[in-house]
């Protein structure tokens, strides 16, 4: 008899951090997505090679899409088999969440927003979050909360 071992991949591993989108805008809900990849794309992913910070979801004829993703190309392919950096991705969902959130983003003016991109399982996932755009003043809120808490920080430190 022989014995199939058969190895799991676990843990999750965050290969790329959307932080400019915190920033800019307050999360309301957020989703996970697998997406549609070449070869080369999972291997340059792989190599933490990706950018999304001018990255954005949407959502046409019922299906969810990954715009202006900048994944580099892969560095000992050649150019021929390469793919091209910002092309448009289609993510993979449920149809039950892209018809809740055609509505939210038709009905509210919301957007969808790339929060992160990490391996789960051995398989690259995408989180993408349903967002409203913050105001200034939500901005400067959020600037003075950090710089308190980074003072607080240092002054605990000073006298430990």
């Amino acid at each position: 008899m022989t014995e199939k071992k058969t190895e799991k991949k676990t843990g999750i591993k965050i290969l790329a951090d959307n932080r400019q989108a915190r920033f800019q805008y307050e999360f309301l809900e957020v989703f996970e997505a697998g997406l549609v990849l070449t070869g080369t794309e999972v291997k340059s992913i792989r190599a933490g090679k990706i950018n999304l910070r001018d990255s954005y979801g949407l959502l046409r004829n019922g299906e969810a899409w990954l715009l202006n993703a900048h994944i580099s190309a892969h560095a000992t392919t050649s150019t021929f088999f390469n793919h091209e950096p910002t092309r448009t991705r289609k993510l993979l969902m449920h149809k039950k969440e892209i018809r809740e959130l055609i509505g939210s983003v038709d009905r509210q003016g919301l957007t969808l927003v790339p929060v992160k991109m990490y391996l789960k399982d051995g398989r690259v996932k995408i989180s993408i979050a349903l967002a409203r755009g913050k105001k200034l003043h939500d901005k400067r809120d959020d600037l003075r909360r950090k710089d308190d808490q980074r003072d607080m920080a240092r002054a605990i430190k000073q006298h430990l």
